[in-house]
């Protein structure tokens, strides 16, 4: 019996209205459909995550601080595309590791910015090879030409979608 015969046994069907007669499939629907292409890639790269006891949000933190130096935690946040609070907890745990440290900025006492430490460079060092790899492991697997277009399709769904939230701020205004 196929996955879709299943479904169609285990949930009783709703009578199609005006209103969701043109919904997509839940499992078609983009949200969905691009969080099964993350879970997809993070099950090949959460083992050597694992193996430091990082998660994936952790080692997004440690590889911004890595690749663009130092940065405030709201901006750190907005990199990461992590939300306040969990980038506090997120700080919080990465300092008491010792892999990065608060900053205090000369110029405003008030403001401070995130850096990573000896430790957490070394841990950047020690993950970057596996990273690397899965990365070649993924590109092998689906194509060089089939990722530079995905990277160009997702790049422009965001474009797109941002320049719609620019102009519904703009009317807001």
């Amino acid at each position: 019996m196929s996955p879709s015969e299943k479904s169609k046994k285990l949930a009783p069907l709703r009578p199609v209205t005006n209103d969701t007669e043109h919904l997509r499939q839940f499992d078609r629907s983009l949200p969905m459909s691009l969080l099964k292409a993350r879970e997809a890639v993070m099950k090949k790269f959460m083992p050597a995550l694992k193996a430091h006891e990082l998660t994936s949000q952790q080692w997004r933190v440690i590889r911004a601080l890595e690749q663009r130096g130092d940065m405030e935690v709201s901006e750190l946040s907005d990199v990461c595309y992590i939300l306040k609070p969990s980038m506090s907890r997120i700080v919080q745990n990465l300092q008491a590791r010792g892999l990065i440290e608060r900053r205090g900025n000369s110029e405003d006492r008030r403001r401070s910015t995130m850096a990573l430490t000896d430790s957490g460079r070394v841990l950047f060092e020690k993950i970057a090879p596996a990273s690397i790899e899965r990365y070649q492991y993924i590109t092998e697997k689906f194509g060089y030409g089939k990722l530079e277009l995905l990277y160009e399709l997702l790049d422009e769904l965001v474009a797109t979608l941002s320049k719609d939230d620019d102009k519904q701020d703009d009317d807001k205004s």
